[in-house]
């Protein structure tokens, strides 16, 4: 089992935005890749963390099927569009994947 974690950080004033265009894609694109949405969880910064810290974690099997995701989501043009979406209220540059594997 591994978790992938999506960082981005939201403009000034954009970060609800940014939550609702992530539970957006949750609903409408997660699904058109095979991944079991119902697992994802958004997170945003407290403490000891940029407030405009937001990130989007899911589970994966392994790398082949984190892989498979990102190949699926090439075709989905559904997914481009939202990505549009999504880049006018984000920091340009700020996002990046981070995958964990689970020990326990």
């Amino acid at each position: 089992m591994m978790v992938a974690r999506w960082h981005v950080k939201a403009k000034f004033g954009y970060k609800q935005t940014v939550i609702d265009l992530l539970k957006e894609w949750q609903e409408q694109v997660g699904p058109q890749t095979g991944l079991d949405v119902s697992q994802e969880r958004i997170l945003t910064g407290s403490v000891g963390a940029f407030e405009s810290e937001i990130e989007s974690e899911i589970h994966v099997k392994d790398l082949t099927e984190l892989d498979g995701i990102f190949a699926k989501l090439n075709s989905i043009k559904m997914h481009a569009d939202w990505g549009r979406k999504m880049s006018e209220h984000v920091v340009s540059g700020s996002n990046y994947w981070e995958v964990l594997r689970v020990v326990e």
